[in-house]
This record gives structure tokens, C-alpha cells and sequence, in this order.
């Protein structure tokens, strides 16, 4: 049980040796192992004075990692908004991360798919891989449309 400030800052500070946390994730996963919340939100003060929490480092660090997994920005965005990050945040890292939507969505068809198309069906296939991925249906329609499928887009 977390019911000192001591203890409730050496768990976050394990949690955070692991990987980046949001201040909303890390309170939440310290109010599920027993410590009090006003206890939670001053040591969580503590440790981003001290520079050991930042949700800039979180967000960068989120966003990089979904990017290499191959998500795309809508669903990046979704998942940090659902895990209690601002949405102005949660634009500006994604517009920060310095990466080419556009190739890692191509990158991802080109390995998913062997960057082929054989029919309608196949298409509307690998468009809907693609949303659900997180990428955008304009964005979509113009990677598979260079492959020389126009026709009968209307998702």
C-alpha cells in the first residue's frame, strides 16, 4: 500500500524508469495501487519541478513509438485525447514528430500488401487496413490511386 509520500513517489519513480508517462496514466496507475489522490497529485508536482515527469517527453516519446508501429496520426491522436492528454498537446507533438505520414503509410501498404492491388475488393481491403490504422482517406485515396486504381473509391 502507497500511504506515504515516500512510497508513492518511489513507485512513480519505478514506474517512470520503465518508460515516458502522462501525469493522467501515472496517477491513475498509482490510485490503483492504494495511495491517496491529494498524496498522488503533490508528489507528481514534485517530480515534474524536479524535471522527472514532463508530458512533453510523453507525448514524443508516445507518438515516435506509435509511429514505428506503424499508426498513423488520427489514431495516435485518438489514443493520447482517450488517455487524458489536451488536444492542442497532443497537435503540436504530433506536428513536431518530424515524420512523413505519407511514407510510413506506404512503407506499411508496401509491407502488408507487396505494394500490389488485384482487384476492387482488394482495394477497398487494404483502404480500410489503412483507416484503422490512423491515416486519412485523402491520404489513402492518393497512395492507391498512384497505383493505378481510380475507379470506385467511395468509401
Amino acid at each position: 500500500m502507497l500511504d506515504t509520500p515516500v512510497s508513492i513517489r518511489r513507485a512513480a519513480m519505478n514506474l517512470l524508469a520503465r518508460r515516458e508517462h502522462g501525469h493522467v496514466e501515472l496517477a491513475r496507475k498509482l490510485k490503483l495501487r492504494g495511495a491517496d489522490a491529494h498524496m498522488i497529485e503533490v508528489e507528481l508536482q514534485r517530480l515534474t519541478e524536479d524535471g522527472l515527469l514532463s508530458e512533453e517527453r510523453y507525448l514524443e516519446s508516445y507518438v515516435r513509438s506509435r509511429a514505428n508501429e506503424g499508426r498513423g496520426p488520427m489514431r495516435i491522436r485518438e489514443e493520447l485525447t482517450q488517455r487524458g492528454l489536451a488536444r492542442a498537446d497532443v497537435d503540436q507533438a504530433l506536428s513536431e514528430a518530424q515524420v512523413d505520414w505519407d511514407e510510413r503509410m506506404r512503407e506499411l501498404w508496401q509491407r502488408r500488401f507487396d505494394g500490389q492491388i488485384v482487384d476492387i475488393k482488394d482495394k477497398a481491403k487494404q483502404s480500410r487496413f489503412l483507416a484503422q490504422r490512423g491515416y486519412a482517406l485523402d491520404a489513402i485515396r492518393s497512395l492507391l490511386d498512384a497505383q493505378g486504381w481510380s475507379q470506385g473509391f467511395d468509401d
